[in-house]
């Protein structure tokens, strides 16, 4: 919205600083955390007074999360009002895939609530059907993953550094100038894939207090400088990325994550005053996933997003282990309750994951030099 002031900048000069998507990053990451702060405290107290037993504890879980009973969830409305609500505010809402990217946000996050609504209603760790929770998901990311295809000619104008390739279906790699690999009508497919995939590998990294959100800010950091450099041709040009004009508006939605992030983290902080819930942990992972696909950066989320795959894989391979073999490779999964179980403390767990997170982030931005 403040963006639009940008046009009384031959006028008033003052205004041209809201054409600088870095100016108006940074006000919307300050923006969203003084939401979140202002808000965080009202939505709490209506969160713990509407569910008298809070969040349901896995009975077959660590014996320390037990005292966490009690605690509120859905805590991800804290996030999601701070990320709208300094998005609407800072980005240009002309843009296509800055829309694209809320309503996913938004829709996951639908997806989320009516789980934690559940679980929070019948007492009980299981909520949506796993299955029509997938449904939807697929749904949601192959519209978005549609829209962001047809309309990547009027608003994200993809082109190879140097030619004119169409990348609009098409999945890039990292580490090469020039390989491209066209998908067609496929790339829906996958787009959705990357999408779901993102929002549930968050999901079930949200299991101990601050575990998730330092990841998911540290993961919006990164895609904020790749959606920036990304979308600025001189620096597409000099890095060798392939531009995709229009992904700098990105910037200002991961600066608003950051800005939330940091809020709902004083609150989130053991011992946690509230749980993120499948709310937010859903969203913000279906919003990094649209993210990377928008960008044409998949590959770089697996690897920027490696914490989130590591807590993934854990529980495929556990599942898949108990399955065809009767035995768990892991004492509990996701793999930061494995930890728990060997005698790590839960913050020993968190900051631990919290610096292998960083080390991913680094690895994946590394790629946007090595060429």
């Amino acid at each position: 919205m403040l963006h639009y002031l940008s046009g009384f900048g031959d006028s008033l000069p003052l205004f041209n600083v809201f054409r600088y998507i870095t100016f108006r990053t940074g006000g919307a990451l300050i923006t969203s955390m003084m939401i979140t702060f202002l808000f965080g405290p009202m939505i709490i107290r209506a969160l713990r007074g509407v569910q008298k037993k809070g969040q349901p504890i896995r009975s077959d879980g660590p014996a320390t999360h037990f005292k966490k009973a009690g605690t509120p969830t859905m805590g991800g409305f804290i996030i999601l009002i701070g990320i709208v609500g300094a998005s609407m505010l800072w980005a240009d809402l002309s843009s296509v895939l800055v829309w694209t990217v809320l309503l996913v946000t938004l829709g996951f996050g639908a997806i989320g609530f009516y789980d934690d609504y559940l679980k929070v209603t019948k007492a009980t760790d299981k909520g949506f059907s796993g299955k029509m929770r997938l449904l939807l998901e697929f749904i949601i990311a192959a519209l978005a993953c549609t829209a962001i295809m047809l309309f990547a000619d009027k608003v994200a104008n993809v082109q190879a550094v140097g030619n004119d390739l169409d990348l609009s279906s098409a999945l890039t790699f990292p580490f090469f100038k020039t390989l491209v690999l066209q998908l067609g009508w496929f790339f829906v497919i996958f787009g959705a894939f990357v999408i779901v995939s993102a929002g549930n590998a968050v999901n079930l990294t949200d299991g101990l207090d601050g575990l998730a959100i330092v990841p998911v800010m540290i993961a919006a950091a990164s895609f904020g400088v790749i959606a920036y450099l990304a979308g600025n041709a001189i620096f597409a040009d000099y890095l060798q990325i392939h531009h995709v004009r229009g992904t700098g508006e990105l910037a200002i939605i991961c600066g608003a994550v950051i800005g939330a992030g940091l809020g709902f983290l004083w609150f989130n902080a053991p011992p946690a005053a509230i749980f993120m819930g499948d709310t937010g942990s859903l969203a913000l992972g279906g919003m990094l996933g649209t993210i990377a696909v928008a960008t044409k950066h998949e590959i770089v989320l697996a690897i920027i997003g490696g914490l989130f795959v590591m807590e993934a894989m854990s529980v495929i391979i556990q599942v898949a282990s108990f399955k065809l073999t009767g035995k768990r490779v892991f004492k509990m999964a996701p793999i930061h309750h494995h930890f728990e179980q060997l005698g790590w403390t839960e913050s020993q767990v968190v900051i631990r994951f919290w610096i292998i997170s960083i080390v991913f982030a680094l690895m994946g931005l590394a790629t946007l030099k090595l060429r």
